[in-house]
This record gives C-alpha cells, structure tokens and sequence, in this order.
C-alpha cells in the first residue's frame, strides 16, 4: 500500500549533508580513513560544570515533570547574560523565550508570521534550516546574494519595492554560517530602518556570537537602537558550550513576537528537562571564562588551517568568527564536484557551497571541528591532488 504525501513535502529535501555521510560511509566500508569537516558538531564536551549539574540534578526524582517553558531561573539568566555581555537590558518575564535549540526557533518563526505566498528575506548562502521553516510556512523565499565584493553583506537596495511590501520576515546570521563575517553596526542599522519602512519582522540568527576570533567580538542586534522595536534574536548553547546535543537555545526581543511564538509553541512540546535548563542558566551566568578558552582553540585551528592550506596553493580568507572557513574553489569544476574528488581521492568531507544557496556555488565550507593536527593532515592530502598552484619556495 502507497500513501501519498502532502504537496508541503515537496519543500523538503534531503539535506546534504545525509547524502554525504552515506558516502562517507560508502568510502571506510571500502577501507578509506574519512576526515569529517562538513557537519558543524562541536567535537569538543561542554565544561565540566555543565555535566556536573546535569548529572547530579537527573538524580533528583523531582526534576522530571513538563517545565512547558523556560524556568525562571533560565529566563533570568538570558537577561544576565545580555546585560553583562552586550549593555542590552532585557524583561525577563516577556523579552525572553526558552527554545529547543536555535533551529526550533527559527523553523517555527515562520510559521507564526507568514501566510502563503509571503516573501521571507534570507541570506544566500544561509544556513539550510531557513529553508525548512519557509517550506512549513509555504511562504517564498528571496534570496539576498551575500557577494565578497558587498563584504558578504546583503545589499538591502537591491530588493524590488514590491517584493519588500509583500515580505513578512528578514533573517540575517552574523557571524555567519557559512559565511563566517561580522556584520557592521551600519548595515545593522541599515536593517532596521529598512524593517521599520516595510512593516518587516527582522529575525537575526546569532548562533555563533561566542566563537569570534583576533579579539574582535560581534555585536549583538539587539544592542542596537531601535533594534527590539522590529525583531528578535536567536541563540542557543550548542556551540558556545558544546551542548548541542541538548537542545537548549532561546529567543530574546520584541515582547509581541515573544507571545505569539509561545502561543505556538505552548501546542507543540512541553519544555526542555529541567537539569539541562539550570545547567545552561549556570553557564550563561557563570562560564563566560570558558567562551575565552572555546575561542583560543578554535582560532589555533583557524590559524593552523588557513596556512596548512596557504602552502599547497589555495588561498582561504581567514574567518572572523564561527567555526566555519568558506573556502573558494578552483573554476571550471561544480562545488559539488570538487567535494566528491576530495572526498574520493583524498578522503577529506567538506560541504560543497550550493547546498546553502545559489550564491554559494565557487565555494566550500570547511569546518573546524577536529584538531589541529587532523587540520594539518586534510591540507596536506588535499594538497597532494595538484589542485591549486603551490607557493614558492625560497
């Protein structure tokens, strides 16, 4: 017996980076040993505070009932955090939203304010969830080509008035993925004005605002004025604490939007286990020493990469923050192509650039989620396939 699906599955695909472990696999069933840099999982532990806290609470019989939302204790904690890192003061009790992951928040968004046949704004390339969460809302997407010759910016003038006037939602991701650049406190402005013109909810994607590289920390958009009037900002613990695998994360801004997506969401799931909430609450109050140490390790493989790669002849631009590098590929061969004869030939796994959007042809994104020395050995066999013109030597 067949059953048909709905029309709305059309809008979704399987992700690549499933097609790519099936081939990963496909490659060590043959005898290969596969380098993995294509899916952003932390391969680091979260602190041992967060397991401590995690561990000793689970043994409490009284911490298993529904939490339905964010506990107060979480709540407050955001609200912490946001004053002591980016002079943002927020109202705990209706600025402030517990989600499960940033990924939950900026699927259901969507959903809660576009109408089919809305336009929703995202970067291209962007982070493949945006897409999901368009398809649920059966809105449109419109793509804002991030250019290098733009610094990877959007170029918010180039959007046609009448698509502007039917756009519900503008996501923005900043440091970005993968696209991994800071943006301006002028375009962010920029930005918000433009929402104010349009009646445009402006959602900004803040996942990797901890992992920032050369001192240069990111600002929040919500620290900027006017910023909470036309939207909210995503987070979540996943890669600031490596706890990704707990599915803890929040939305924090305007108070109307902070509602209606608890109106939703208060008909789909009943909270996050209590245990992982008062962790996250101790290490968003607590462990900003551990952001410090996150931040040297990443950028020590940042580093090691970037000249890894400089020495076999493929010139990287070092990224300014996330755990990403967005890597241009030589012309004349697909992104998709270039990741499969790495992977065939010298067993490395990156994620070809058009999987995060038409603009993200020409690149490859790289991340750095092994150690160095694994770094080190990817460059190395890349090397080997006499892809890129190597740099003389003296």
């Amino acid at each position: 017996m067949e059953f048909p699906l709905a029309q709305r599955m059309a809008g979704f695909k399987t992700l690549i980076f499933s097609e790519l472990s099936a081939y990963k696999q496909q490659k060590i069933g043959e005898g290969a040993a596969m380098i993995d840099l294509s899916i952003g999982s932390p391969d680091l532990a979260p602190p041992a505070f967060i397991r401590e806290t995690i561990s000793t609470l689970s043994l409490d019989d009284d911490q298993y009932g529904y939490t339905l939302t964010g506990i107060k204790e979480f709540n407050e904690a955001v609200s912490t955090y946001y004053k002591n890192e980016h002079r943002v003061t927020l109202n705990p009790t209706n600025q402030v939203m517990l989600s499960m992951g940033s990924q939950d928040a900026l699927v259901h968004l969507p959903m809660v304010f576009a109408n089919p046949g809305d336009y929703i704004l995202v970067p291209d390339p962007g982070y493949t969830a945006y897409e999901t969460g368009i398809a649920m809302a059966e809105a449109e997407p419109y793509y804002m080509p991030l250019k290098a010759d733009n610094g990877f910016l959007p170029d918010l003038s180039a959007i046609p008035e009448e698509v502007a006037d039917q756009t519900a939602l503008m996501i923005l991701n900043f440091p970005g993925n993968p696209v991994p650049v800071q943006a301006t406190e002028s375009f962010y402005r920029e930005a918000i004005a433009f929402a104010k013109k349009h009646h445009i909810l402006l959602v900004h994607d803040f996942a990797y605002g901890e992992l920032y590289y050369d001192g240069k920390k990111p600002k929040s958009f919500l620290s900027i004025p006017g910023a909470i009037d036309v939207g909210v900002e995503t987070n979540s613990l996943s890669k600031s604490f490596n706890m990704a695998g707990c599915r803890i994360g929040y939305i924090a801004g305007n108070h109307q939007v902070i509602d209606a997506v608890n109106q939703m969401k208060s008909n789909l799931d009943y909270g996050v286990f209590r245990p992982i909430q008062v962790a996250a609450a101790k290490a968003l109050t607590e462990g900003d020493w551990y952001g410090v140490e996150a931040r040297a390790i990443y950028q020590e493989r940042r580093d090691h990469l970037i000249e890894s790669t400089k020495t076999i002849g493929w010139d990287i631009p070092s990224p300014e923050g996330g755990m990403f590098v967005w890597a241009p590929i030589p012309e004349g061969i697909t992104s998709m192509e270039f990741s499969r004869k790495l992977m065939d030939e010298a067993h490395v796994v990156v994620t070809p650039g058009h999987a995060f959007g038409p603009s993200g042809e020409g690149y490859v994104r790289i991340a750095l989620v092994q150690d160095k020395e694994l770094l080190i050995e990817a460059a190395k066999r890349i090397g080997k396939l006499s892809l890129f013109k190597p740099l003389a030597t003296t």
